[in-house]
């Protein structure tokens, strides 16, 4: 096991990402308390733009477009890049609303 798997969680059937009711289910079983409780309100105020910014892009687009660009953005925020470039560096792979 290399040093980036987490030793605590169960073993996941359904492959890296837990789905949906599952990953509810890992969830609770767990984490019995709050991880990292000092990170929620931050957090959540960091992606509410770009989680507002993907409802309107969904009504426009898809939503499954919405969710693949506020995706890469928050990936690029999780790099360093800060918020006016991440947005700007994954509309420029747009052509035509398609990546």
């Amino acid at each position: 096991m290399n040093h980036y798997q987490q030793h605590y969680y169960p073993v996941n059937p359904y492959g890296q990402f837990p789905q949906y009711p599952y990953s509810e289910i890992m969830a609770h079983q767990v984490t019995k308390k709050m991880l990292y409780p000092h990170f929620k309100n931050t957090t959540l105020a960091a992606i509410s733009p770009f989680v507002t910014y993907g409802l309107k892009e969904g009504a426009h687009t898809s939503y499954k477009h919405a969710l693949e660009e506020v995706a890469a953005m928050a990936y690029l925020l999780g790099k360093g890049f800060d918020p006016q470039t991440a947005y700007l560096t994954v509309e420029s792979w747009e052509i035509n609303e398609h990546f």
